[in-house]
């Protein structure tokens, strides 16, 4: 018997409330899960809180509450904003469950059996914010190197697990696994940190400094440093969530999805623990990338943190779930603006899905008696043909090989999904019904273009489903669907007109009304938190805390009196090599091509009005020169977070590139 597929979260510290980065990692887990679910697969999806640590400790103690209090009065704000977003978890673990601490005590316990843990004094810099110890070559100005926080040195009796043991083991394993560590430069990072002399991780906390956490099964002045702690729970929780326990049936995880921030201590410190414990390491770890806001980082004193509840809200949760998987490859960092979002929705949703529905119901309600009319056979030409294979082809090929664990390419499956609603509008304008619809002796030749058109839609509903659940529910709905669409499996072949025929139509409201842009921009600050109430942007989640400089309309240069400017005025714009990953069109224009660049220690999204001169296939790959402090602008409702170099005044002529092609990302050009 084949085992489930296993997906997981982090779980999320429990200092604030959930924000963007907190929705995009569990949306991304419950779009695995719920595609996996339809092709058949057992799925255990789990996600939940992390509730120990000094952080809790103290923000309980400035509430005036206990730490245990404390974590009940937050939790209810995730598990009702996963209700709202549609998260499909089969299981919530909170690390004060008693269950789990068993757990947590009973892996301590074996390896201290088993001398993998020593106890030791120990003197080191100590960040309160990250609650971890660093090493004298790892601060730098008496600053934690996560955080940028200050550090302060302490000296303490602790208890140490062997990690250092395990480095040569890890590091074979990873580089005999390409598909452990995704996306590719994040493996590259790990054997790089693996590099480095791997020492000993101090696995508790004295009382007298930390009394809130789980307490050492074999010293009771002592309780479990937080991490050691949380990692624990992608093993502790299939022992008592599931219906029976699933455990040894269970693990290990198909993927483990993490902000890259954390991808040290999942990598590195959950792998190695695994080993002690002789236990199977994961198949995948997958880090994602953070989300700015306008080009700026997230933070309270900003007044800039997203509030997923208010976007669901005003938006619903499909449109904010399509728009965090379509805008960015996941695995980079993205950039959440309102005029994105906004363009997105109107053009995408509104002008794509949305009117594909409502012409093909309108069109059977008025030309066939809301019923879906029989396809006939002497009237299929190439341009039915050509529908019906890629609808199959989507479903049965571009989707599977997108979703793969080692993958996990959101954005090229919503991309796909998308070229067919892009195909089934183009295929109503080309046979254009409303004019077969006036002459008799078209009847069969507009019966069975309507029928292909609602069986578009129905192939639509299923790849839809686990991105857009609710939107995919309601296509069903109107389409008089007869069936439930999650349970549309696709463990054998879907067939093209097996299901869509007889079926009466019920036209309903629009699935996504447009936004009129001017009058919501206007209000925009409002789909912010409070700052008093924003979530603080480092948790042992995903983080939504990248600072990347952005495009926009920058101040010239200060000019002599004879136009020319000094070195120093020159000196103040920052000229990058980068290279092209991906690149695609602007819907509605003929100029803009939007681009995700590599910059060596970051990547970018810009908009380059290239593409008169350049498809999206001439670009990708090319090494070029981009100016990466420049401020934010929006074009064409997408934001832009640089500007490329080209030659030309008026129209491009072409691109400033790099002659020599072993170049690196980042490097600076002068």
């Amino acid at each position: 018997m084949p085992k489930p597929f296993y997906i997981t979260t982090p779980i999320y510290y429990v200092n604030d409330v959930p924000h963007i980065g907190h929705a995009y990692t569990t949306i991304a887990a419950d779009v695995l899960a719920r595609w996996h679910r339809l092709i058949g697969e057992e799925v255990f999806f789990l996600t939940g809180l992390d509730e120990h640590g000094q952080k809790v400790q103290q923000a309980a103690a400035q509430a005036g509450i206990s730490p245990q209090a404390h974590c009940d009065r937050l939790t209810p704000q995730f598990l009702n904003l996963w209700k709202k977003l549609g998260i499909s978890n089969d299981g919530f673990i909170r690390t004060t469950d008693a269950p789990h601490r068993a757990v947590v005590q009973r892996c301590l316990q074996a390896l201290y059996d088993a001398q993998l843990i020593y106890h030791a004094d120990y003197t080191g810099w100590y960040c309160t914010f990250d609650e971890r110890f660093w090493t004298e070559k790892d601060v730098e100005r008496g600053l934690c190197p996560d955080c940028q926080r200050p550090v302060e040195q302490l000296s303490e009796s602790n208890y140490f697990f062997r990690m250092g043991r395990y480095q040569q083991r890890l590091i074979e394993h990873v580089q005999a696994n390409p598909s452990f560590i995704r996306p590719e430069s994040r493996r590259n990072e790990v054997l790089g940190f693996l590099q480095k002399p791997l020492e000993d991780l101090s696995i508790s906390r004295p009382k007298s400094r930390l009394a809130w956490g789980i307490e050492l099964p074999f010293d009771a002045n002592y309780v479990t440093y937080v991490w050691f702690d949380a990692l624990i729970n992608y093993i502790s929780g299939l022992e008592y969530l599931p219906a029976q326990p699933a455990e040894n049936r269970v693990w290990p995880a198909t993927v483990h999805l993490v902000g890259k921030d954390i991808l040290t201590t999942h990598a590195v410190y959950w792998s190695t623990m695994l080993m002690a414990l002789e236990m199977p390491l994961p198949h995948a770890i997958f880090a994602h990338g953070w989300w700015t806001v306008d080009g700026e980082k997230m933070s309270k004193s900003r007044g800039n943190v997203i509030d997923p509840y208010t976007v669901v809200d005003q938006f619903g949760a499909d449109a904010f779930r399509y728009f965090l998987l379509r805008e960015i490859p996941f695995g980079q960092d993205g950039n959440f603006s309102y005029e994105s979002f906004i363009g997105r929705v109107n053009g995408d949703l509104a002008n794509g899905l949305g009117n594909l529905l409502s012409r093909t119901v309108t069109l059977i309600q008025r030309c066939c008696r809301g019923t879906v009319p029989p396809s006939h056979a002497s009237e299929v030409t190439q341009l039915e043909t050509e529908l019906q294979s890629a609808a199959e082809l989507l479903i049965h090929k571009t989707m599977p090989d997108h979703l793969r664990a080692d993958r996990l390419a959101f954005n090229r499956t919503l991309e796909a999904i998308w070229g067919l609603v892009q195909l089934g509008n183009q295929y109503i304008d080309r046979t254009a019904p409303w004019v077969l619809a006036k002459d008799p002796a078209d009847s069969k030749r507009l019966q069975t273009v309507l029928f292909h058109a609602a069986e578009t839609l129905r192939f639509l509903c299923v790849a839809t489903y686990p991105f857009m659940p609710e939107t995919a529910r309601e296509v069903a709905r109107q389409l008089g669907l007869p069936h439930d669409v999650s349970q549309m499996l696709l463990a054998s072949p879907i067939a093209w007109g097996d299901g869509g025929a007889e079926a009466v139509v019920a036209k309903g409201k629009a699935l996504f009304p447009r936004i009129d842009a001017s009058t919501f921009l206007r209000q925009g600050d409002s789909m912010k938190t409070d700052q008093s109430a924003a979530p603080s942007p480092s948790t042992s989640g995903a983080a939504s805390t990248a600072t990347p400089r952005t495009e926009g309309t920058s101040s010239p240069p200060s000019q002599q009196e004879d136009g020319l400017i000094t070195i120093h005025d020159f000196q103040k714009v920052h000229l990058t090599v980068a290279k092209v990953l991906t690149a695609e069109r602007i819907p509605k224009s003929a100029k803009l091509l939007k681009l995700q660049v590599d910059l060596g220690t970051e990547h970018r999204q810009i908009v380059a009005g290239i593409g008169k001169k350049y498809s999206p296939d001439d670009m990708v790959g090319k090494t070029v020169v981009v100016v990466a402090n420049l401020k934010p602008a929006t074009l064409m409702g997408v934001a832009s977070q640089g500007m490329i170099l080209a030659a030309g005044d008026q129209e491009v002529q072409g691109l400033i590139a790099v002659e020599n092609g072993d170049v690196q990302p980042g490097t600076k050009v002068k």
